[in-house]
């Protein structure tokens, strides 16, 4: 299957550069994955399509202000450096720009010194261990100090940090959010809950490379990156629970379905657990965890719209996509939101 096969046509325009005010008020294109049967709506609406007994499951990953900017010690030099992920106590894998100016021991200064890292190693691509130096609590230095690290498409600045984590974000590490959870209100929340329809929270820390294209001309020779999960007892156990009692899971966004898809049995059951996930799913994959999914708008040719079309068909998702252009819907990370169902 080659990557060429899920490209389509995108004016640049049609990306969202910066959140709606309300965010429920986003549009909702509803895909039917039996039919490919399609209507347009308002997400405000999405309780239409859900019913009592039926289960979402939310990522509650919190996106680190992952963004740093500082100076080299010795020289004054602008250095700008992106949290990946803790490797292990103060030292963290990053990426930094201009890679060139930080060798083995070279120290970088945030804020006036409130915050120092020593590069202990150089890796490919702009990639450095960095140990941090600090005085007080590590998270509260970088609540202060960093800046939400946006997607690239995304070039205006954002105002309020907090419309790109998700009203129920929790558990600090992404790189990324969860942008199909931003859609999402406490309000719209509780009311889903009213309605009888249960809530599931997993934690998947997403990473950068959910935006490194794929750069194979065939599906099967992507190296997915690998990413972290955890799901509880508790959320295991309701999940089994609607399973059993004949209720749809709902995954909200792709980091949800690729962890429920990781974690559940060959009966599409669950068991408590945590550990990495490297799982690509495109075409020709058996769902076992999931029944529908709520997700955005993605890239042509990313192995995010191949997930999408593993679940409601190439041609009915592509045809879908295409109309979303024609209706000028708004694209990826702040953009709308698909209901397939």
């Amino acid at each position: 299957m080659k990557v060429e096969m899920f490209n389509f046509e995108l004016p640049e325009e049609l990306i969202a550069q910066v959140p709606l005010k309300n965010r429920a008020s986003s549009r909702l294109m509803v895909l039917d994955k039996e039919t490919g049967k399609i209507k347009h709506d308002t997400f405000n609406h999405i309780l239409n399509y859900l019913q009592k007994g039926d289960c979402l499951v939310l990522n509650d990953t919190k996106v680190l202000p992952a963004r740093l900017l500082g100076s080299k010690l010795e020289t004054g030099a602008k250095i700008e450096v992106l949290l990946l992920k803790q490797v292990e106590g103060d030292k963290w894998e990053t990426l930094v720009k201009p890679a060139k100016r930080v060798k083995k021991g070279t120290t970088i200064s945030f804020g006036d010194g409130k915050l120092n890292a020593i590069c202990i190693e150089e890796k490919e691509h702009g990639g450095r261990i960095l140990e941090f130096q600090y005085e007080g609590i590590f998270y509260e230095i970088l609540d202060s100090l960093g800046k939400m690290p946006l997607p690239p498409y995304i070039k205006e600045q954002l105002e309020d940090q907090d419309r790109y984590q998700t009203v129920y974000a929790k558990e600090r590490g992404s790189a990324a959010a969860p942008t199909a959870g931003l859609h999402f209100t406490e309000e719209l929340l509780e009311e889903i809950q009213e309605q009888g329809i249960k809530i599931a929270f997993i934690t998947l820390h997403v990473g950068l490379g959910t935006f490194r294209p794929v750069s194979v001309e065939n599906i099967d020779e992507h190296d997915m990156h690998s990413e972290y999960y955890s799901i509880s007892e508790e959320t295991a156990s309701l999940l089994n629970e609607v399973k059993k009692q004949g209720g749809r899971i709902i995954s909200v966004g792709t980091t949800s379905t690729r962890t429920l898809e990781t974690i559940a049995d060959r009966d599409g059951y669950f068991n408590p657990g945590s550990g990495w996930t490297d799982i690509f799913i495109y075409p020709g994959y058996t769902f076992k965890a999931i029944n529908g999914m709520i997700t955005n708008f993605h890239l042509p040719m990313s192995t995010l719209i191949m997930l999408v079309s593993a679940l409601a068909g190439r041609e009915p998702v592509l045809h879908a996509y295409n109309e979303a252009v024609e209706e000028r819907y708004r694209f990826f990370s702040f953009g709308d939101a698909m209901l397939i169902i």
